[in-house]
């Protein structure tokens, strides 16, 4: 039962994204169009240190107007390493630098509208470079028990689904 894109037409596009307009080939032969929204890969990053505590992000989404808990993260540049876009990424909106990143996972969270691919890294260890440069990114860091992870989100703490996702990977790999 796989469906065919045919075609496809760009309908908007920006440094961010594009929407393209595709022409699907059911498996019986018929046609429909589907919206399609390209994005850059996003890659995201934390620290898990001795104490297994995750270096997590508190911040505001403004377009579904919620809080929680996030990895520091990012879109890939042109021509960036994924795995340097994620520490960048994390050095920028927490002030610390992972020491050597391993992948945690990847996941498409929403692969029926979009190609967005978001890799998620860890490191065992990290170091405090100084005030992150892009604050405005969330509105404290802090060093939160893994253990405490799955009641978060139980809890609605950690609402997007990559994170929870990657926090759960963290959860069962370490404890």
């Amino acid at each position: 039962m796989q469906w065919t894109n045919v075609s496809e037409q760009s309908v908007y596009q920006n440094r961010w994204f594009r929407v393209n307009l595709a022409d699907v080939e059911l498996p019986d032969g018929s046609h429909l169009d589907h919206y399609v929204i390209r994005l850059r890969p996003v890659a995201a990053a934390t620290v898990v240190n001795a104490a297994d505590e995750v270096l997590l992000l508190w911040r505001h989404r403004f377009i579904t107007d919620s809080w929680g808990w996030e990895l520091a993260a990012g879109v890939v540049e042109d021509g960036e390493d994924i795995a340097a876009a994620a520490a960048r990424e994390m050095e920028e909106e927490t002030g610390w630098r992972p020491g050597p990143l391993r992948p945690l996972l990847t996941v498409e969270p929403a692969n029926g509208l979009t190609d967005a691919r978001h890799h998620l890294y860890w490191a065992e260890e990290g170091q405090y470079m100084g005030p992150p440069q892009d604050a405005f990114e969330s509105s404290r860091r802090e060093w939160i028990p893994l253990k405490l992870i799955p009641d978060m989100i139980a809890r609605g703490e950690v609402p997007a689904a990559n994170m929870a996702a990657g926090l759960l990977m963290l959860h069962h790999l370490r404890l």
